[in-house]
């Protein structure tokens, strides 16, 4: 499923094709994101005292900036020409809201509490200043000691950040310490002297608490994702380690920074103890009733465990595509690797796989070697992987903030995307707390029927011929006449289309439940029924007793109309014969499940 690109300016002198001008101003990257954007045209040179240069073309008109395009640009800002040309060469051309309101709080080193939604860019807001503050008295003495350190719940997110630091300075030194790596490569590191230190507790407790690390000069602490960095897991661990910069009451406290998309009271609570009295708060979500990113659109999907692993292979045919990125989300390791071994599936992460496997898998992931990802909540928090179409979890989570994070690896930098969770019948309040807590609401959708996977497929494998050189094509063209001789060309091209797509079987499935072999019914009468006894009786009266083993629940959609799923081709001869009148496939599943009541 392919969506659209955040867009934002980017000019430059240029006498290339008005076309490719117009499009290279309009895209963008959310700051900190990966984005596949050109900081500058062929020829151009791009001022780094301001974010657009001038134009020798008269009638290449100005394209006029947003209001966050103004808030943002970097004039606006004590970001040096060197930042700005490195941000440029990641595509940032200029800071997002988040970036923008938390800048001058963090350059000028007060403590900062910062929420915002996925996807907004908020490791560059702490980056970037930090940056900009440390640059500014650079020591190139050998062993010197950490002045950031930057803590985060994962691994994964721990490289990620350690690469945004990178990619913006060139005169500091950053290392990324983490555990399931090895320790002489962080030994040399220290020899020589870190400026910037991102890890994850276990491995920065470890190294401190072995008198290898030095954490007494520190000048400034980040927690990413604090929610979890504070929470019963990971608190006595970040405690520990922050215990030899911060004493009681002083001033002389490193300054302390907090960022996460979701941050419950009880965080603000527990950070008063590494927080200065008159910390800022900026928070981004406030009191809005949706919790999640805007671009994502939320869908539920009905459907028993045991049939789960072979729905999913359907969904991310018909919503992503063989060419669109999809992460899947389990709630255990076991259940992520069960659901690897499906054919649709193509690699799992999860955190038993070596540190080694699991950086390759992301880094395949993110290059669009494969185009499906399993995983626990290993790739929630934070991770940055761009142009993820379908976000899937298996189940809902048993807490909100894990529905937030996983539903925000889609949609990011201005993106569309969908994210889909599936749920059992016992599990329907579970959905129906998530939607309350998050401030969504789920769009209940049936699953992909025959007719929504062979047009999918049908598109995917178009795609497929218009990759083949026509070189190739020369080679097969006699047997592509001969086979349009015996079979006719439109057989002939349908099964090979069939067989390009992998669509050479399809399962008839309820849109109730997902199970095989049932096909949903909506029985219309004309008499309003007021209880789905009265439909079962009224069924039984005109079908015969035995129709009750045919039909195993039904339920009632708004106007009073009866859905039901059934073994279709009994059912459905018996019930034409009696003169009910059926619609045997309702022509939009999601128009009728999402108004049951």
């Amino acid at each position: 499923m392919k969506t659209p690109s955040h867009s934002s300016e980017s000019e430059c002198n240029s006498s290339g094709p008005e076309e490719r001008t117009k499009k290279q101003r309009k895209k963008a990257a959310v700051n900190g994101d990966t984005v596949q954007t050109p900081s500058k045209l062929n020829g151009c040179s791009t001022e780094s005292s301001s974010l657009h240069s001038s134009n020798d073309s008269e009638s290449d008109k100005e394209v006029e900036e947003t209001p966050e395009q103004k808030e943002g640009a970097f004039s606006n800002f004590r970001i040096s020409k060197e930042t700005i040309r490195l941000l440029q060469a990641r595509g940032v051309t200029y800071l997002f809201d988040i970036q923008a309101k938390t800048f001058n709080s963090v350059f000028d080193g007060k403590d900062v509490v910062a929420q915002a939604r996925t996807g907004t860019g908020k490791t560059f807001s702490f980056a970037i200043p930090l940056i900009e503050r440390l640059t500014a008295t650079v020591d190139r003495k050998r062993g010197r000691p950490p002045k950031v350190l930057v803590l985060t719940p994962t691994r994964e997110l721990a490289i990620q950040v350690a690469k945004d630091f990178k990619d913006i300075t060139k005169r500091l030194s950053v290392a990324c310490f983490y555990g399931g790596s090895p320790y002489n490569p962080q030994m040399d590191s220290i020899r020589n002297g870190i400026d910037i230190l991102v890890g994850t507790p276990g491995r920065i407790k470890d190294l401190y608490q072995n008198s290898k690390l030095n954490l007494s000069e520190l000048k400034h602490v980040v927690l990413d994702e604090v929610d979890q960095m504070l929470d019963m897991g990971f608190a006595e661990q970040v405690e520990e380690i922050l215990a030899a910069s911060y004493k009681k009451g002083s001033e002389s406290n490193p300054q302390t920074l907090l960022f996460s998309a979701t941050c419950p009271h009880w965080v603000y609570d527990v950070a008063k103890k590494y927080m200065r009295p008159q910390c800022e708060h900026v928070d981004l979500i406030g009191k809005k009733t949706q919790k999640t990113a805007t671009t994502v659109e939320h869908l539920a999907i009905s459907c028993h465990w045991s049939q789960r692993a072979a729905v999913i292979g359907d969904v991310i045919q018909v919503y992503s595509g063989s060419h669109g990125r999809t992460i899947v989300f389990c709630e255990t390791k076991k259940e992520a690797t069960e659901l690897s071994l499906n054919t649709s599936i193509k690699q799992s992460l999860h955190g038993d796989i070596p540190q080694k496997q699991r950086e390759i898998t992301l880094k395949g992931f993110r290059n669009g070697a494969f185009e499906v990802l399993v995983a626990t909540n290993v790739a929630a928090r934070g991770l940055d992987i761009p142009e993820v179409d379908l976000v899937i979890q298996c189940s809902p989570p048993k807490d909100v903030e894990s529905y937030i994070h996983r539903s925000g690896r889609t949609g990011r930098a201005g993106r569309t995307g969908v994210c889909i969770c599936f749920y059992q019948r016992k599990e329907e309040q579970q959905l129906r707390y998530v939607e309350n807590k998050a401030g969504i609401k789920f769009k209940r959708v049936g699953v992909p029927t025959a007719n929504d996977i062979i047009k999918s497929s049908s598109k995917d494998a178009v795609r497929y011929l218009d990759g083949i050189p026509s070189t190739v094509i020369e080679y097969f063209r006699s047997a592509a006449e001969k086979l349009i001789e015996e079979r006719g060309a439109v057989p002939a091209l349908a099964a090979a289309l069939a067989h390009i797509s992998g669509a050479t079987t399809l399962e008839e499935r309820s849109l109730l439940n997902s199970d095989v072999g049932y096909k949903t019914i909506v029985l219309k009468c004309s008499q309003e029924m007021h209880s789905i006894g009265y439909a079962w009786r009224a069924l039984k009266e005109q079908l015969g007793e035995e129709i009750d083993d045919q039909i195993q629940r039904m339920t009632f959609l708004k106007g009073k109309t009866v859905c039901l799923w059934v073994f279709f081709f009994l059912f459905a001869l018996a019930c034409i014969s009696h003169g009910l009148v059926v619609i045997t496939q309702p022509p939009s599943a999601s128009k009728f499940l999402d108004s049951s009541v």
